[in-house]
């Protein structure tokens, strides 16, 4: 069954899906692309090597223009009890633990100078964290969300982005999950309901574009 197919059209009849742009001051949000999650022998991990180049690409351009741009990973205290019913509807969450290097950021983008990593428990950068007054300090309108994983964390975060009056845009080649259907059914999702889903290429242009003259 074309299942997405014959949803395009049902969403196109009825007035999904329209885009949003970006804004005048884009910030780009990498979402826990940290060791745990991109390194496919654990539990939490998977092979997101793709991810990763893309966001490194999109880190740079946000760098050399100096835009905003932020950091999460997801870590727990010994005790867990700040991780709620979390950890006991995915117990690999355990492997989470704070200090430690599986919730440190991948080698391949780590942050430099003042760049934030923002500590979260939970799935949307925005619950539980300061994420909202940082952005509202540097007059962001508009988010670029990248990493993992598109079913969890990125989608809980386009939600919470829209919700909270941001532009909202996701790079498909730049996040990443654990299995094929998820990615795609929560990015179709995304797409009709909470953000603009594009190619890293097609941000990075706009950003030369926009922000180069």
């Amino acid at each position: 069954m074309d299942w997405i197919g014959e949803t395009e059209q049902l969403y196109s009849e009825h007035d999904f899906g329209a885009e949003v742009g970006m804004g005048e001051r884009p910030a780009l949000i990498i979402i826990d692309l940290i060791n745990a999650f991109t390194d496919p022998k654990t539990d939490l991990g998977s092979d997101v090597e793709g991810v990763l180049d893309r966001t490194k690409t999109l880190l740079e351009v946000f760098r050399e223009r100096d835009l905003p741009r932020y950091f999460t990973t997801i870590a727990f205290e010994e005790s867990y009890g700040d991780a709620g019913q979390f950890i006991e509807k995915v117990p690999a969450l355990r492997e989470l633990r704070l200090g430690t290097e599986s919730v440190a950021i991948d080698d391949c983008i780590a942050p430099i100078d003042d760049e934030r990593v923002i500590v979260k428990k939970y799935a949307s950068a925005f619950f539980g964290t300061d994420l909202e007054t940082e952005l509202t300090t540097h007059s962001v309108d508009t988010l670029v969300l990248a990493g993992v994983t598109t079913s969890g964390c990125i989608r809980a975060t386009a939600v919470d982005s829209l919700q909270h009056g941001y532009r909202t845009i996701v790079p498909a080649d730049a996040v990443g999950d654990r299995a094929d259907g998820p990615h795609k059914a929560n990015l179709f999702d995304i797409d009709a309901k909470y953000g603009d889903v594009v190619e890293t290429e097609g941000i990075v242009e706009l950003l030369e574009e926009r922000f180069d003259k």
